[in-house]
């Protein structure tokens, strides 16, 4: 480790910048955002909107109050525009022994400026000791999208609250344990969702003995693909002490679970309900009840033809928190795999969700001259099974019998089939191409487009097997 990282306070710090240009601009720019006392030191110019960009923040001095301005710096950044400028302000540097950055020379510099995550109270800082700038910002961009936007607020409510926790819980041991829970379960979470009242109201709490109750979140998995997982999906995936997962949620996504959490498979598939939905409820109360971090994770978004609805309404009858975290839709996510428009305006003005299968079994009950107009789309959820049944029920209301349609299975997944045909030969396409599901129906003109279909003609189908 050739560098060693630090942080300055700078409560009732001065810091001197040298240079009136673009370069001297953005460290003003970032040390703005502390508390310290900025003085610029300029030659003949200053770029214009400089002075107005921070009027009232910064001091302006010309060269020949330099050696005033270091004598009391806590460190210096010489950002000249000009050789000459910049190596007299080295040289005043030295003869005050001020730290020094000096930038685009790492050589000449006692510390580097790092690419910083600032998350208020919360800071990051990635250095490439001045070699690699550009890779240091891109591992900092990362770690921003891991980082709840509202870990500041956490870290401050934290911070005040310290010395009564302290007191409160005078064992280090039960303390930690403390801060464990606090910052990583039901207080933290409330505080990520911005509710901070009740986080801290959580945090006194706990604080005072009573019981530690987790947290559930029913979070979207998407429709498979890995890289379709939103940010706080995959960060409740690494933080969760028990996943309950269905079916549908791809391989790929379960190995991204934390290593040590449980991993519960409650997954159906049709005619088989190897947990009764009643008893997914009680898992996930009784984790939640024992203190642990839960997930529910669900293909898709938990609240589209995912149940989502009845775990929500079963947890929070329990007094359980819990948050609803969506994810791609299979619908979305199917449908821009194959190129299909869901909504087109010179084919399709509406889009309407349905499903294939009813809650006890067969056919749903479904509004057939409505769903049979044209010029929209009806994607159907699980209608592979009852596929003939739709097909005949569409063109008996109306629904032309060579309206385009498309079957896509295990969307977006290395196993995606995609098969493109007309509504009356459905249920062919879907016996010749051994569909079996998970897939989607998608019916209405945009499943024709021929960047969709890649066909010229769509009778007797087109079948395009996709492999990542």
């Amino acid at each position: 480790m050739r560098q060693f990282p630090a942080f300055f306070n700078m409560d009732d710090a001065r810091v001197v910048v040298f240079g009136g240009g673009e370069e001297a601009r953005r460290k003003v720019r970032l040390l703005a955002k502390t508390s310290a006392q900025i003085t610029v030191i300029i030659g003949k110019d200053i770029e214009p909107g400089f002075a107005e960009e921070f009027a009232g923040r910064i001091t302006i001095a010309p060269q020949s109050e330099a050696g005033p301005a270091l004598d009391v710096a806590r460190f210096a950044i010489v950002a000249c525009r000009l050789c000459a400028n910049t190596e007299r302000s080295i040289e005043w540097a030295r003869q005050y022994g001020v730290p020094l950055n000096v930038v685009d020379r790492p050589e000449l510099c006692d510390f580097t400026v790092p690419s910083i995550l600032d998350r208020g109270e919360i800071v990051a800082a990635i250095g490439s000791n001045g070699s690699a700038p550009v890779l240091a910002k891109s591992v900092r961009s990362k770690l921003e999208r891991l980082l709840p936007a509202r870990t500041g607020e956490l870290a401050e409510l934290a911070g005040r609250l310290r010395p009564e926790v302290k007191a409160a819980i005078p064992d280090a041991k039960a303390r930690r344990e403390f801060w464990e829970y606090a910052l990583n379960g039901k207080p933290a979470e409330l505080a990520y969702a911005g509710e901070l009242d009740a986080a801290e109201q959580a945090m006194r709490d706990a604080m005072k003995g009573s019981r530690r109750t987790g947290i559930v979140h029913l979070v979207g998995a998407g429709p498979g693909d890995p890289e379709l997982l939103t940010v706080k999906a995959l960060r409740l995936l690494q933080q969760a002490d028990i996943v309950f997962y269905d079916r549908l949620v791809s391989a790929e996504i379960v190995d991204m679970i934390r290593r040590d959490a449980d991993r519960v498979p409650v997954g159906k598939s049709k005619g088989n309900h190897s947990v009764p939905q009643e008893e997914i409820h009680e898992l996930l109360i009784r984790a939640a009840r024992e203190g642990k971090r839960v997930v529910r994770l669900k293909g898709g978004d938990p609240f589209i033809f995912g149940r989502g609805g009845e775990e929500l309404e079963a947890i929070q009858a329990a007094g359980i928190e819990a948050f609803v975290v969506p994810g791609i839709s299979s619908a979305l996510g199917c449908a821009a795999s194959a190129g299909v428009p869901l909504t087109h305006r010179d084919h399709a003005q509406s889009l309407t969700f349905v499903t294939g299968h009813a809650k006890k079994g067969g056919v749903p009950d479904l509004d057939w001259e409505s769903l049979a107009r044209p010029h929209q789309t009806v994607t159907v959820f699980m209608g592979v099974g009852t596929a003939p049944t739709i097909a005949d029920k569409l063109i008996e209301a109306g629904r032309a019998p060579d309206t385009p349609v498309a079957v896509i299975e295990n969307g977006t997944l290395s196993t995606e089939i995609q098969v493109f045909g007309i509504l009356a030969e459905l249920p062919d396409l879907i016996e010749q191409n051994a569909i079996k599901g998970p897939a989607l129906l998608i019916i209405g003109e945009v499943a024709g487009l021929p960047f969709a279909s890649g066909a010229v003609g769509l009778s007797g189908g087109y079948t395009q097997e996709i492999y990542a």
